[in-house]
């Protein structure tokens, strides 16, 4: 019994998500407004550094920094 809840709530989000999108007015996005100066655009490469690349680095960058932090507490304890 708990597929049949979990397939129709899973069909039921579905559906909902997929009505909220056809219905939703578009973005306008190609109307320029007054004043707008948008600048260059950035590359393939600038975009995969920028929200790919620059992201994941930094989540090792932290990641490391905390297991670092955490083996020398724990040296200090039983020492």
């Amino acid at each position: 019994m708990d597929k049949k809840n979990a397939l129709r709530a899973g069909a039921l989000a579905a559906g909902t998500t997929l009505m909220m999108l056809l219905m939703s007015s578009p973005a306008l996005a190609l109307t320029r407004d007054d004043g707008d100066d948008p600048g260059q655009g950035l590359s393939v490469v600038d975009t995969l550094g920028l929200f790919v690349a620059l992201p994941v680095v930094m989540f090792l960058v932290i990641g490391g920094l905390v297991m670092v932090l955490d083996k020398s507490r724990k040296q200090q304890k039983q020492g």
